[in-house]
């Protein structure tokens, strides 16, 4: 999964694939407007919902449309990062990265990169619910 800026890494992607560049075509994308924009919960939602990784991409410093957005989500995601490995998430499972709009190949590289450390990691298993205590289906005669 895939959370790219509109205005930057979006713009970054539709690049690279109207280059037709070769990247891996298993990223599923979710255009956001901005890289500050990217809730927590939408990462650790992926994760449940059973994707292997997650990246979000951004404007980089200084270029953001929103000032200060792509400076919410750096400042954010090291502890997206720290919260997911309590939850047992690797951290090789999720990327935060840079891609400007004319950056058609970094962005390949950057997807590339992610799918290949994805790959060896292997599949995303979540740690099996912790099972309730069993209830008996009858009750036990009392003996007095």
């Amino acid at each position: 999964m895939a959370f790219l800026c509109n205005w930057c890494s979006y713009a970054g992607a539709d690049l690279a694939g109207s280059s037709r560049m070769s990247y891996p075509a298993n990223v599923r994308v979710v255009r956001v407007p901005c890289s500050g924009r990217v809730n927590p919960m939408f990462v650790m939602q992926c994760f449940k919902r059973g994707f292997d990784g997650v990246l979000i991409a951004g404007c980089h410093p200084g270029d953001c449309h929103y000032a200060k957005g792509n400076f919410y989500a750096r400042r954010r995601m090291p502890l997206v990062q720290e919260l997911l490995g309590y939850l047992g998430v690797e951290p090789g499972r999720i990327r935060f990265d840079w891609v400007s709009a004319s950056e058609s190949g970094r962005f390949a590289q950057v997807v590339a990169d992610l799918t290949e450390a994805v790959r060896r990691l292997g599949p995303y298993g979540r740690p099996a619910p912790i099972a309730s205590p069993t209830l008996p289906t009858e009750l036990e005669p009392v003996h007095e």
